[in-house]
């Protein structure tokens, strides 16, 4: 996925055609910008914040939602419109 986008943006360059980046585009520069700004300590820092502050929010759901590979996901709305049927 990387190389696509990567791809992408050098035949954007080439042919001299400026457009604004898509959502995926602009949070992949900003994790990368981050990355090199902060280091990989970083991340691993504030992950254990957001681990710490799901605890605190959900306190017995942790050991649950591990065992099943993380916590669930909103459902899509073609599943919510099936669900009403």
């Amino acid at each position: 996925m990387m190389n696509e986008c990567h791809h992408r943006e050098k035949v954007v360059k080439e042919l001299g055609v400026s457009r604004p980046l898509t959502v995926a585009e602009a949070g992949r520069k900003g994790g990368l910008t981050l990355s090199v700004k902060r280091g990989r300590a970083w991340f691993a820092q504030i992950g254990a914040k957001g681990q710490r502050a799901l605890r605190a929010k959900y306190p017995d759901m942790a050991q649950k939602w591990g065992k099943t590979g993380g916590r669930p996901k909103k459902p899509a709305l073609s599943y919510l419109r099936e669900a009403d049927k």
